[in-house]
């Protein structure tokens, strides 16, 4: 009772004269209708952010210690961040993660408020004010620009914006990428590259089976793209993709590898020192580059329509503009060898350049994470929270996993272990006094509050499923696992209704 009382007068003091909030909070209810836990014992924690690293914490937060209550914002009406609009649409296995993340989301200790726009909506300083710890886990919104001339013509994309487009980002909803030339060059050969590549190349009856949005579709099917060059600064035992998307390349239906030869001078040589498992992934490269196809694969390569190929050891100078200078017409590239062996090695320029013509190029050299509030430390050049295992330098209680942690590297498997780790970081802190959890926190009963005096109505668990039950039917009428809703509007009304 001491407890309950002490609680319920530190939220007098938070909400004196916002009497709705009042009535929520002594009807015992959060802002998610979800039972609000009154003891002072109980640690309540804020993860920015509902993507892989912001479901990864919770889940661990809340398997570790049984009192421990998870409230999760999100931007978007809608959760799962990179699993929904960054997984290539025929990848539906990786997507299989959202049945672990659902759970987590609807566990007693966990609430889920969409649409909240942490540092436009609410401040890092109110979140840090209503909880014990905040977790930052908002992943990497921003594009790595090249740096070179041309790069903001007409017929320029991002890979992060592209992606977005095909996989019903609400932000790239107006795209419309030009598809109508024969080339297009994607800059950098990690796996985002080579999913851009594949959905470029891909035959239209296999996207028609993906949750792929219908707008990306229709203008795939009016695609005149026959040819896609990968292009990447270093050689062929330094590509970044990983075997499983190098061989969906390799047996793309309708396509044939077309590689420069010269490209794999010394590659075979220089594996004989290379383990058994790092090789594996240049020994098919060298495969298809070099090999003579089998009888097989030989007719499969001759009726193909479509090509690609992986171009090594160049880097882009310019993007050379057709004569209205308007328009992307094509790409200089600069030729480089390698100084050095392994990961260690450089790319150094030869002086030499190469003239290559395109209507489209895709630039795919990486993800950046932006600064969400000027409180909040921010490295700029390695564009990163600075951390010590998750904990925020200089930011007591303050906390961050995923891309925002360690940059945009690794694969969904990574980004869960990452986020583990900081998670154990944070109970480590709990358990050793680190992190004071003495004193009751109104956690989002106070958020509720101050959002709704701001106009901003958060979107519950249960109103995803809303979303989700409508877009999984829409499929269903056309033969997809489902078809997106593709703006906030759109989302908000179903959520609404």
């Amino acid at each position: 009772m001491r407890s309950s009382r002490l609680l319920l007068s530190e939220l007098k003091l938070w909400t004196s004269g916002r009497n709705k909030w009042a009535r929520g909070l002594n009807e015992g209810l959060g802002g998610n209708g979800k039972a609000f836990l009154s003891t002072s014992s109980c640690p309540k924690v804020c993860i920015v952010g509902s993507g892989p690293a912001g479901f990864y914490t919770a889940q661990h937060l809340i398997k570790a210690r049984q009192d421990v209550e998870v409230d999760m914002y999100e931007r978007l009406p809608v959760p799962f961040g990179l699993v929904r609009f960054g997984v290539a649409p025929d990848h539906p296995e990786v997507k299989n993660v959202i049945n672990t993340f659902t759970q987590t989301a609807k566990h007693s200790r966990c609430s889920f408020y969409g649409n909240v726009n942490v540092g436009k909506d609410v401040t890092i300083g109110e979140l840090q004010q209503a909880y014990h710890a905040v977790v930052l886990s908002y992943g990497a919104d921003g594009n790595r620009r090249m740096g070179v001339p041309g790069e903001d013509l007409a017929g320029v994309y991002s890979a992060k914006d592209f992606v977005g487009w095909y996989n019903g980002l609400p932000s790239c909803r107006e795209l419309s990428p030009d598809l109508s030339c024969e080339t297009a060059v994607i800059l950098g050969q990690g796996n985002v590259a080579l999913d851009v590549a594949r959905i470029l190349l891909s035959p239209l009856d296999i996207l028609k089976k993906t949750d792929i949005t219908q707008p990306a579709l229709e203008a795939l099917a009016q695609s005149r793209v026959r040819k896609v060059l990968i292009v990447g600064r270093r050689g062929p035992m330094q590509i970044a993709c990983t075997i499983k998307e190098l061989r969906e390349m390799v047996n793309l239906p309708g396509t044939r590898p077309e590689m420069v030869t010269a490209d794999f001078e010394g590659v075979s040589e220089a594996l004989k020192d290379v383990p058994r498992p790092g090789s594996v992934l240049t020994e098919l490269l060298l495969k298809t580059a070099l090999d003579a196809p089998g009888d097989k694969e030989l007719e499969r390569r001759e009726n193909a329509t479509k090509t690609w190929g992986f171009r090594f050891y160049r880097s882009p100078t310019e993007i050379l503009a057709d004569p209205s200078r308007n328009r992307a017409a094509g790409i200089r590239l600069a030729v480089s060898r390698l100084e050095g062996a392994g990961e260690q090695a450089q790319a150094v320029l030869t002086g030499e350049v190469e003239d290559v013509p395109c209507g489209l190029v895709i630039s795919s050299i990486g993800y950046k994470s932006l600064p969400i509030d000027p409180t909040v430390p921010f490295d700029s050049r390695r564009a990163v929270v600075p951390n010590s295992v998750g904990r925020v330098l200089q930011a007591a209680g303050l906390y961050c996993s995923g891309w925002l942690k360690t940059g945009p590297t690794g694969v969904i498997a990574t980004t869960m272990n990452n986020s583990f780790d900081t998670a154990r970081s944070l109970l480590e802190d709990i358990d050793s006094g680190t992190l004071d959890v003495s004193a009751a926190k109104p956690g989002s009963c106070i958020i509720s509050g101050l959002l709704e005096e701001r106009g901003v109505t958060p979107v519950s668990f249960s109103d995803w499923e809303k979303i989700d039950s409508l877009e999984t039917r829409r499929g269903e009428a056309c033969g997809k696992p489902r078809e997106k809703l593709l703006s906030v509007e759109e989302m908000l009304k179903v959520a609404r209704t």
